[in-house]
């Protein structure tokens, strides 16, 4: 009896692997270069519109350092810092926002875009990778 439900169960588990979508996940390495692409180029996920923005800086005074610069070619809003100088640096490093200090993040749920030049690298990790 045991022998059987095993067949059924491996039977059952082959069926089900056609259904589950291969996982894909991206790990960042590198370090920074401290040229201020990032600061001057950023992407913000979860804002559509310009109200959104706008009630983004009125409910968390740290987002008024940023301005909407434009839209890349997808239609995404970019932004960038009001405070990074010409040579790319924090004049308020020590007390920049958390968004900064974490960026980028070591894991990352969707393939980012890094800019030309930096010194960080998106590494794409697939299930075969995990089996090497």
């Amino acid at each position: 009896m045991r022998n059987f439900i095993d067949f059924i169960s491996s039977i059952y588990n082959e069926i089900r692997s056609y259904f589950v979508p291969e996982r894909v996940s991206y790990e960042i390495t590198g370090e920074c270069k401290k040229c201020g692409k990032c600061c001057n180029y950023m992407y913000s996920v979860d804002t559509y519109t310009e109200k959104e923005f706008k009630i983004m800086q009125f409910l968390f005074p740290t987002y008024r350092r940023f301005y909407i610069k434009g839209k890349d070619e997808e239609g995404n809003f970019i932004f960038a810092c009001k405070l990074v100088t010409k040579d790319g640096l924090c004049p308020v490093y020590k007390k920049r926002p958390r968004m900064c200090r974490n960026y980028p993040a070591k894991r990352i749920f969707y393939p980012g875009k890094l800019h030309e030049g930096c010194g960080y690298k998106v590494n794409i990790k697939t299930f075969e990778d995990y089996l090497k």
